[in-house]
């Protein structure tokens, strides 16, 4: 990785200006860097094993930037070089820089945010732009709900009757503090309505206040099909904690279950 990375900087004519921070289960490796061009940028450098660099994860921000740049509050994506080694391939993104903080350094939220209005807004309007984009990429299937729902929330997994195009990752810490911009795009896709606001409420439980205030901007999470939205969120990020990932939210994930369908 470390290797790839230099050379894909080199490729795209980039000067790295930051220490390197590894991505999720370092699958991911990134830096600002300075563009004789473009100035300061950020470059990611994506990592698979060269049978699986393909699909919707290998191709989700190339695609989220053709449909969304320069229509919604999102880091432009300047340029793209792919290589491979002993058995891996690698695709780095040049990306515009964006000098703001995440709102959370986890996807997890831990600490009080009280955002204005304007940011709420902004969001609101970006969220609903992005669902209004056809796409035929999936990011949730009914076929993985009707087998996971049950597993671990034992009810029947609800049929998803409004579709929608959502950012399919959305949480705090993909989201800068000031504007918002919304950052990561790689699993984006066709999803339950209400969706991202579902996913953006399970991973805030643990901050009551940001979690009404985030009730509060989004209606639909009042809504049938955002009831629907949060069941199948909640089965996500059980499945996740089921595999180490911060199972410091199955109380409160559990909790939701419980208020939205009284399961346990």
């Amino acid at each position: 990785m470390q290797r790839a990375f230099a050379r894909s900087a080199q490729t795209l004519g980039a000067t790295m200006t930051s220490p390197k921070v590894w991505g999720w289960h370092g699958r991911t490796l990134s830096s600002r860097v300075q563009h004789p061009d473009r100035g300061a940028c950020w470059l990611r450098l994506l990592s698979a094993p060269e049978d699986k660099a393909a699909g919707k994860i290998w191709e989700g921000n190339g695609q989220a930037a053709a449909l969304f740049d320069r229509r919604i509050r999102k880091p432009l994506l300047y340029d793209t070089t792919e290589s491979s080694s002993n058995g891996y391939a690698y695709q780095a993104e040049l990306h515009q820089y964006v000098d703001e903080t995440v709102c959370s350094p986890s996807p997890v939220l831990h600490t009080d945010l009280d955002p204005p209005t304007a940011w709420w807004d902004s969001l609101r309007t970006d969220l609903e732009y992005v669902s209004s984009v056809s796409t035929d990429r999936v990011a949730v299937r009914q076929e993985w709900v009707d087998r996971s729902v049950p597993r671990f929330l034992n009810m029947p997994g609800p049929r998803i009757t409004d579709w929608t195009t959502a950012h399919g990752d959305l949480h705090t810490a993909n989201l800068t503090s000031a504007t918002p911009y919304l950052l990561d795009w790689e699993g984006f896709g066709l999803a339950p309505a209400g969706y991202d606001a579902a996913m953006l409420l399970a991973y805030s439980l643990l901050v009551p206040g940001f979690a009404q205030h985030l009730r509060d901007a989004f209606p639909v999470l009042k809504s049938e099909p955002g009831r629907v939205a949060q069941i199948i969120v909640i089965t996500e990020l059980l499945q996740s904690a089921s595999r180490g990932d911060h199972p410091e939210l199955v109380p409160a994930l559990r909790a939701l279950a419980t208020e939205l369908c009284g399961c346990r």
